[in-house]
């Protein structure tokens, strides 16, 4: 699974340049630089309309346009690869609501849960990744809709494999393109870029213990 990550880039402009943004909906303003997002946190993704990328903010936890309340968003921050078109809560974004979402690293631990051990996982070039997302728009009240997201988790690669056997799609550019695109008439054809990132690509390190709380959220947490 994937349950916390980060984007610490300090500069919404080069976020958004490396992004090839055409509009940031007003995100330049509220941009900061995240240590530690957590599930129900508010961030950002990113989808393409006719060849052009826009950025959107949304909550983490995907909370379906037809839920009475949104108790479960909690339960729906991953959606597993091998079931995105079998499962009801995942289905219709599958097919019509997909996104990508930018971070800079993801966090994921080992050893016993009274001693648990953070580790970091990032780019081994220190670049952006681009991972899998759906995403829904949630109605609590008629013609305000709230969007909510999902990160798509598919098997470990093997070095993430030695500490936690899921971990978040990550897609190259040419893959994002095509999970963005809707004009994509077979579905099926998309499950080709659900697969683990090549182990050369990450970097896998220890990071200190106050990032275990979602309290903690600063640039010591990856000391």
């Amino acid at each position: 699974m994937c349950g916390r990550f980060t984007l610490t880039w300090d500069q919404w402009r080069r976020v958004a340049d490396r992004l090839g943004l055409s509009d940031d909906e007003g995100l330049d303003a509220s941009y900061r630089p995240r240590w530690n997002i957590a599930p129900t946190d508010e961030h950002f993704f990113v989808t393409s309309r006719f060849e052009r990328r826009v950025a959107q903010r949304a909550r983490w936890g995907l909370v379906n346009r037809w839920a009475r309340d949104n108790k479960r968003a909690a339960q729906a921050i991953n959606a597993k690869a091998e079931t995105l078109e079998t499962r009801s809560s995942f289905r219709e974004a599958f097919a019509r609501h997909r996104c990508v979402i930018p971070a800079d690293g993801f966090y994921e631990w080992a050893g016993p849960k009274e001693q648990r051990q953070p580790f970091w996982i990032h780019p081994a070039d220190g670049g952006l990744m681009l991972f899998a997302r759906l995403y829904e728009s949630w109605y609590p009240e008629p013609n305000r809709p709230h969007l909510t997201f999902t990160i798509v988790t598919c098997a470990a690669n093997a070095l993430i494999g030695s500490i936690h056997d899921r971990m978040p799609v990550v897609l190259d550019e040419s893959g994002a393109e095509d999970w963005m695109n809707l004009h994509e008439p077979n579905l099926a054809s998309l499950k080709r870029l659900l697969v683990p990132a090549p182990e050369r690509a990450l970097e896998l390190r220890p990071t200190s213990p106050p990032a275990n709380s979602v309290r903690n959220d600063g640039p010591e947490l990856l000391g």
